[in-house]
């Protein structure tokens, strides 16, 4: 339905009411309009009126825990589920409905059981083999979400929802043109699909495709202009070519639409610290963490835009703080490496790169940080062990460092 057409349905559903004030069908049926119409108080109000008049109605309290958690606010679905449950222990929606909520929860153990619940009492619910297709997905089970969302199709070979969350998969195993060929039978299905645009055009971006991510996004975008996640991507693909400016522009449109974006200010942040405008990228930094106090990538960005600014033990400060959150973060401790370096404490430097390099043994840049901390040790076998590790893994070391290198121990290799 289009806004025009929903506004009718509620029309209608207002003179219902004025001929039975006590018709809890219609109360729900509003509700149902309303939240379609992302009016989730009005909505909620609606399902209230329709429990009052019926407190065993099961689908009120299951749209009501729809509306909730279109909210965020997830214990409250769980909750409606679950009295939509206990009214009728077969109801495999409400089964699905509160694997979601538990799924966003990121309780993805919990969300899993309930889909199974789900499919045990329909084993042909293609969203519910999609749904827990997607929570293997966030605990990184690629494999297992694929299978899920191949059962998915099999049940229905339409499913415009399936082809885009195992576009999404393949994307995260790094197989992009599966992931676009999933994309691209999505949009051939329901050609104004603006997820699947824009992850097309994340998966572009991937593969360094920057254009054709940005005409995606700006599909995407045709198609729903309040789409903060498009815009926000579309600002991830014009830094990376380059353009800061454009990119923040987007994460600003990204921020108008969702101001508790965490994402949008972090990469905000790393543009502004592009542009060499670090306490911009600092206050940016600032609000992501304001939302989202686990965010680890945040701590390490802004450690490092204190590092550029010549605040070392700020920059420190922020690399615990991320590894307290995320302890095999290898590029936090390579971070706190350099910060170390800085301060001429290369012994705690060489520690910190010997852990980056326990985590990620093929992480280039570490070898040729550590091998430079050997350098100013005046420790040149060891600099030159670490140099040629990070040459064989394609890392160019500055020329001058060689010509330094060479001087510095008498040695041309």
């Amino acid at each position: 339905m289009d806004k025009g057409q929903y506004d009718q349905a509620i029309s209608d559903y207002n003179k219902a009411l004025e001929i039975n004030p006590r018709f809890a069908y219609a109360y729900n049926n509003r509700g149902m309009a309303y939240r379609d119409k992302g009016q989730y108080d009005q909505a909620i109000s609606d399902y209230n009126k329709a429990l009052e008049i019926n407190p065993r109605y099961a689908y009120a309290y299951n749209n009501r825990g729809i509306a909730y958690g279109d909210k965020g606010q997830y214990d409250q679905a769980i909750s409606d589920f679950n009295k939509a449950l206990e009214v009728n222990p077969r109801y495999a929606y409400a089964y699905d409905n509160r694997g979601m909520a538990y799924r966003d929860k990121g309780q993805y153990d919990q969300a899993i059981s309930d889909f199974n619940k789900a499919l045990g009492v329909n084993p042909r619910f293609a969203y519910a083999y999609s749904n827990r297709g997607i929570a293997y997905r966030c605990k990184g089970q690629y494999d297992q979400a694929i299978s899920d969302f191949n059962k998915a199709l099999e049940t229905n070979p339409s499913s415009v929802y399936a082809y885009n969350h195992r576009g999404i998969a393949y994307g995260d195993k790094g197989q992009y043109d599966q992931a676009i060929s999933d994309f691209n039978k999505a949009l051939e299905i329901n050609p104004r699909y603006g997820e699947a645009y824009s992850n097309r055009g994340r998966v572009y971006g991937e593969k360094g495709q920057y254009d054709q991510a940005i005409s995606d996004y700006n599909k995407a975008l045709e198609i729903n202009p309040r789409y903060a996640e498009a815009y926000n991507n579309r600002g991830n693909a014009y830094y990376y070519k380059g353009q800061y400016d454009q990119a923040i522009s987007d994460y600003n449109k990204a921020l108008e639409i969702n101001p508790k974006f965490a994402e949008a200010y972090y990469n905000r942040g790393i543009a502004c610290g592009g542009k060499g405008h670090f306490d911009q990228a600092i206050s940016s930094f600032n609000k992501a963490l304001e939302i989202n106090q686990k965010f680890a990538e945040a701590y390490s960005n802004r450690g490092i835009t204190y590092r550029r600014k010549g605040q070392y033990d700020q920059a420190i400060s922020d690399y615990n703080k991320a590894l307290e959150i995320s302890p095999r973060y290898a590029e936090a401790y390579n971070n706190r490496g350099n910060a170390y370096g800085d301060k001429g404490q290369y012994d705690q430097a060489i520690s910190d790169y010997n852990k980056a390099l326990e985590i990620s043994p093929r992480f280039a840049e570490v070898y040729s940080n550590r091998g430079r901390a050997y350098y100013l040790k005046g420790e040149y076998g060891k600099c030159w062990e670490d140099i040629k590790k990070a040459q064989g893994l394609g890392y160019k070391i500055p020329p001058k460092f060689l010509d330094d290198l060479r001087k510095a121990s008498g040695k041309q290799n």
